[in-house]
């Protein structure tokens, strides 16, 4: 299979990449160090072969922005980008299937358990909301083209070296800095970048939108504990909560520079899980829980 692969170069890219070479023909397009060096969200592409699966996975993501400038880079990157990819694939031969890499990001949810893909979409925050603009429009383009279309909402993405918050617990614990809240309880939705890459193809196939998760939503104490362990350091420290919520209040007022707020504090402490029974029964998602599967 001729495969179009867009953000290679990417955490969760690089997973797909990996996988999917094994056994198709893979057309990489990344800023750099790919077939297509393009930067989408300024140049649309013009392509010289025909790609019977297209996989969005190019974005931006793992970034808080602080100001104006940096909240319009999403719209740019996330919805400007996905105009431009889909405009240069009209040029030649339409392909058979589109995969867009999405997130749970659409729903705007701080809190809530087993979350399906009925919800409300109230994104909020400039990641959210570009990722679900850049949604509409690929539905609406596909539906147009007759294209097979998958949306794939993730949650946090587990794998090798790990940008965003997983990076910085990672890090954190590594140093000896990490500490939880509430002991850590908050169960969130997760998923290893492998079995993303590993199922992508079967749902595509199917056409439609699914969350992944792993099945199991680690507690953070489960998931620190467990990343501790594998580097053998002390089981990480628990901040009492009323000692949180004086520095979330002292983050309220330092601004969006501080490293917790009250806002940041009551996503850390609540649960965050979303329901991936539609893909299980759909293309038989069967994924391995992360704590098995995480890499250190």
């Amino acid at each position: 299979m001729n495969i179009l692969l867009t953000g290679s170069t990417g955490f969760v890219g690089r997973s797909i990449l990996s996988i999917l070479s094994e056994n198709n023909l893979i057309f990489t397009l990344s800023r750099s160090n790919s077939d297509y060096n393009i930067d989408l969200k300024s140049i649309k592409p013009s392509f010289n072969q025909y790609f019977e699966t297209v996989i969005h996975s190019a974005g931006l993501a793992h970034f808080y922005p602080k100001t104006d400038e940096e909240i319009e880079l999403f719209y740019e990157i996330n919805v400007i980008g996905t105009l431009n990819l889909l405009s240069g694939l009209e040029s030649g031969e339409i392909p058979k299937n589109f995969v867009f890499m999405s997130t749970v990001a659409v729903y705007g949810e701080s809190n809530g358990t087993m979350i399906k893909e009925s919800s409300k979409l109230n994104a909020l925050d400039p990641y959210g909301k570009s990722k679900l603009e850049a949604e509409k429009i690929i539905l609406n383009w596909c539906a147009n083209k007759k294209v097979k279309c998958t949306i794939l909402r993730l949650p946090l993405v587990v794998g090798s070296n790990p940008p965003g918050n997983l990076g910085f617990m990672i890090r954190g614990i590594k140093r000896g800095f990490y500490f939880n809240i509430l002991g850590g309880n908050a169960r969130k939705s997760m998923v290893l970048a492998e079995d993303v890459a590993q199922y992508i193809l079967k749902a595509a196939e199917v056409g439609g939108v699914f969350n992944l998760t792993d099945g199991v939503h680690p507690s953070f104490f489960e998931l620190s504990l467990h990343i501790a362990d594998k580097l053998r350091k002390t089981t990480p420290f628990n901040l009492p909560f009323c000692f949180a919520k004086i520095f979330a209040l002292c983050g309220d007022i330092i601004g969006p520079n501080a490293p917790i707020n009250s806002l940041k504090l009551n996503k850390v402490i609540s649960d965050l899980t979303f329901d991936d029974s539609k893909a299980r029964s759909e293309f038989g998602w069967n994924p391995t829980p992360v704590l098995l599967g995480i890499k250190v």
